[in-house]
């Protein structure tokens, strides 16, 4: 990506509504944003900026503004999820499906959302095995743009980002702690040399390296 596609993209992204819904066919704002910059992508894919999204768009573009392209859904008030208490099993795929962490509670135990974070993404709905979820009208007559603040968008912003940081620091971790066990194994093996069959101590010791340079693998990422 050239300086000056990227300096677009960033423009972009900043005039999108970062609810991170992938009804644009992609897995995030930013991944939009860059595939619009590149000229991969169309300026009117994305639903919860409706109209004055697309306007906004094909300013910072110099394209002409199309109607919401309704392959990737309509324009429409901001929703948010509700789960039922009642029906909730504490699966916590809905938690892990929530690109802006607004989902809590514990394995086997009921979540609840927390309503003010919530940018109606709707990703948790398909993944909820007891349809538990509901999604609820938050702005009766405001769609798009007149839904949804700038304050909003910057908040959901931080949160889908924080999210993922966490996630890469969880990895990691996981990672080292995979390697510091192997390592482990690996010493044992060395301090019983003297009471093992050679061949028996060899495999032993390919298998352990072997871990050691999957858990690098994934520290390092693809």
């Amino acid at each position: 990506m050239t300086t000056a596609t990227a300096a677009l993209a960033d423009q972009l992204l900043d005039a999108l509504p970062q609810t991170q819904c992938t009804r644009c066919g992609y897995p995030d704002c930013r991944a939009y944003a860059a595939a619009i910059a590149a000229g991969e992508a169309d300026i009117n894919q994305c639903p919860p900026g409706g109209a004055e999204g697309v306007a906004r768009l094909a300013a910072l573009t110099q394209r002409a503004a199309l109607p919401l392209n309704p392959t990737h859904g309509n324009e429409g008030p901001l929703r948010r999820a509700l789960i039922d208490e009642a029906w909730c099993i504490g699966c916590t795929l809905c938690i892990k499906a929530c690109p802006v962490d607004c989902i809590v509670g514990g394995p086997k135990s009921m979540h609840t959302v927390i309503t003010a974070l919530c940018t109606g993404c709707e990703l948790c709905l398909p993944v909820c095995p007891v349809d538990c979820i509901a999604m609820i009208d938050a702005t009766p007559g405001r769609s798009g743009w007149a839904a949804w603040s700038a304050a909003q968008a910057d908040q959901a912003r931080e949160r889908y980002a924080f999210r993922q940081f966490r996630i890469e620091r969880d990895s990691t971790e996981h990672a080292e702690r995979l390697a510091a066990k192997a390592q482990s194994k690996l010493a044992d093996v060395a301090s019983a040399s003297k009471l093992t069959d050679p061949d028996d101590l060899q495999a032993k010791r390919a298998v352990i390296e072997a871990a050691l340079e999957r858990a690098r693998l994934r520290k390092e990422g693809p």
